[in-house]
């Protein structure tokens, strides 16, 4: 039950967004147990983001949910893999990229808990 939001201060081409919604289907299973299969995207595209008071570069941030635990260095490999893919596709710095992790216990669907 992984859920990926992203916003991002560049504007992305339908194309592009289907692109980048793909990548972020494969980055999910840098932390094990998690596939495409049950993911949810939700992709915020032109957003104003002001990072260390700056907006003039292109900047983002990914919120990354995740029912149940994983490990620092899942999360850690998942950050090298979303900062490469900000980066390789959407032309943003790696250091302009903030990624935050939460873990889940209570995760509703289909009108049940799991």
């Amino acid at each position: 039950m992984p859920y990926i939001n992203a916003k991002m201060s560049v504007k992305l081409t339908e194309e592009k967004m289907t692109e980048f919604k793909a990548a972020l289907g494969k980055a999910i299973e840098a932390i094990p147990g998690k596939t495409e299969t049950y993911l949810m995207v939700c992709i915020e595209d032109g957003q104003k983001i002001w990072f260390a008071g700056d907006n003039t570069k292109p900047q983002a941030f990914i919120d990354v949910r995740i029912l149940g635990k994983a490990k620092a260095e899942d999360f850690s490999r998942m950050t090298g893999v979303l900062c490469d893919i900000c980066s390789d596709m959407l032309g943003i710095s790696p250091d302009c990229v903030y990624v935050a992790y939460s873990e889940v216990e209570n995760w509703g669907w289909n009108g049940r808990n799991f």
